[in-house]
């Protein structure tokens, strides 16, 4: 795999200005809860002191997250860490917040800082059409636990910024590679070794299973669509099961598939 190759073209990293939040107002901060505002400023919005914490450890092994601007309220006023911060009132910090009673600490974060270009060693878990924040952040923290792990999503996915998911991942959204908009027939071109899930493929427990670089799944409801997903000809596994149910929990299939690699 060409670790600077991404998504049919070389990839480039995105660029991040230092410091470049420090002039962003309350209102455009509080505009951070709209995906479109995300995509036009370059930023995400991050509440509460554990996530806040998760980026400031993220911090650390990541250089390009020390661009990040904290907004801290009185409460937080013997805060430490490397981050710039900014101190602002309880009622500015609660117009904001998405959260109905803010902790009273945030930070605006660079969406370029969690899209670092890839790696070589690490392994890919693509996500078709993924819609449930849930989800995507329960999926986030597992390949957080497990490491060297990146999350490719397809077009028409759930926006990995969206706070729901930032909570939801606990903070591993910091310490996980994202890649937004990455389309299914470009997977060939980046990875040697597919592998899907399917009823009646080998069971995830052979050997095969492990030596694959990167795993497909599907959207929750309709999965990834027969045609392409044939025509990319990747190897079928199965998780084994009674069969008494005709589905897992896409949040559940990855964390199986992905521990069972690991073991």
């Amino acid at each position: 795999m060409d670790p600077d190759f991404a998504g049919g073209h070389r990839y480039t990293a995105p660029t991040i200005e230092h410091g470049a939040t420090a002039e962003m107002k309350l209102d455009e901060i509080r505009k951070l809860q709209q995906k479109k505002y995300r995509q036009a400023f370059g930023y995400c919005l991050v509440e509460g002191e554990h996530l806040v914490m998760e980026l400031q450890q993220a911090a650390a092994a990541r250089p390009a997250l020390m661009d990040t601007e904290l907004y801290l309220t009185e409460r937080y006023a013997d805060w430490s860490g490397p981050l710039r911060q900014h101190r602002i009132s309880e009622r500015q910090m609660a117009s904001i917040c998405d959260t109905k009673n803010p902790q009273g600490i945030a930070a605006v974060v660079p969406l370029a800082a969690l899209q670092p270009p890839p790696a070589a060693g690490e392994t890919a878990i693509y996500l078709y059409q993924i819609q449930d924040p849930g989800n995507l952040g329960t999926i986030l923290r597992t390949l957080g636990w497990f490491g060297g792990y990146r999350c490719l999503l397809s077009p028409d996915s759930v926006d990995p910024y969206n706070p729901k998911v930032i909570r939801a991942s606990m903070g591993a959204i910091f310490h996980v590679p994202v890649e937004i908009d990455v389309a299914l027939d470009t997977l060939p071109q980046r990875y040697q070794r597919l592998a899907c899930l399917d009823m009646a493929g080998d069971p995830i427990t052979s050997d095969a299973f492990r030596r694959c670089d990167c795993y497909i799944f599907g959207n929750e409801a309709r999965g990834v669509p027969r045609d392409q997903l044939a025509a990319l000809a990747p190897t079928a596994f199965t998780i084994p099961g009674s069969g008494a149910i005709e589905s897992l929990n896409l949040g559940t299939a990855v964390s199986l598939s992905v521990y069972e690699r690991q073991r």
